[in-house]
This record gives structure tokens, C-alpha cells and sequence, in this order.
């Protein structure tokens, strides 16, 4: 791997944080003239607790991720990145990032949140993003909150 990026990933949740890992995804997609792959995993674990799941919950599930994906990709886009598509798996959010999607697309660098939506999983398993970055055959920046601009006049 070289000193610049060329395949960046950025896990989306719709958590805050995964928003700041986004935007700092664009820049670095821009410094590096890299491809921009946004992805969301809709964990398909959490079905289990449906008694009558049927594919009415999986379809309006990817009908929500598609409609937040097309608004990042357009953010993305209006931002000057130039190459950005979005992908939407099913399964384990922990596995298809940092094992199945970085190897599929040449992933050199995952962005991620640190926390993201799923607290009750990070208390019993243990956090996506400490999961990718354990297994991730990448470089992976988890981003933890967004830095507050501090005038200097003020200190």
C-alpha cells in the first residue's frame, strides 16, 4: 500500500457520528482523487425479535437505506468528489464491512463512527467499529466526535 488512498469506504448508519466520518471521507477523497464507497448494513439479527418477519420489514428496510444513501452520494457529489457509489448488504454489519465488503472492493482505508445506533450489541459484543478495526485487512479511521471550531481569540 502506498502513501495514498485510492478505494476509501465510509459505513453509514444514519448515527451522527457515522455524518462526521462521511465528511472527513470526502476530503480525504478529494486530497487523494479516490473512489468513495458509502455502504450500510442492514443487520438482519435484529429481524430475529420479529415474530411474523416477512419481506415487508427486509424491503422497507432497504427502501430507508436507499433514500439516505442517494442523499449522501448527492452530497458527495456536490462536494467534488467524482467517483462515489453506494452499496446496501444484509447479514452481520461487523462481518460484511471489515471482512466480505473491504476484500470485494480493494478497500485501503474504512471510515466508521465509533458508537453508531446499535448500543444493547456494543454492550453484550462488543462495537462494529472495534470490530473492523480488529479485522479490516485495511487501514480504518473511526471517527469519534466532531472537533468544535475553537476561535483563538477566546482562549
Amino acid at each position: 500500500m502506498g502513501l495514498k488512498y485510492q478505494n476509501i469506504m465510509v459505513a453509514i448508519d444514519g448515527s451522527k457520528e457515522a455524518d462526521w466520518a462521511f465528511k472527513k471521507g470526502i476530503e480525504i477523497a478529494k486530497r487523494n482523487n479516490a473512489k468513495m464507497l458509502l455502504v450500510h448494513v442492514i443487520d438482519t439479527r435484529s429481524f430475529a425479535i420479529i415474530e411474523a418477519y416477512d419481506s415487508v420489514v427486509g424491503d422497507r428496510a432497504e427502501k430507508l437505506a436507499t433514500e439516505m444513501l442517494e442523499n449522501y452520494l448527492q452530497h458527495a457529489l456536490d462536494a467534488g468528489v467524482t467517483d462515489v457509489q453506494y452499496e446496501i448488504d444484509f447479514g452481520s454489519p461487523k462481518i460484511r464491512i471489515a471482512r466480505e465488503l473491504a476484500k470485494n472492493h480493494e478497500i485501503d482505508l474504512i471510515l466508521c463512527g465509533a458508537t453508531g445506533l446499535n448500543t444493547v450489541e456494543r454492550f453484550f459484543m462488543g462495537s462494529v467499529s472495534e470490530h473492523i478495526v480488529r479485522y479490516a485487512p485495511c487501514d480504518v479511521l473511526v471517527i469519534r466526535k466532531e472537533k468544535e471550531l475553537v476561535d483563538d481569540d477566546t482562549e
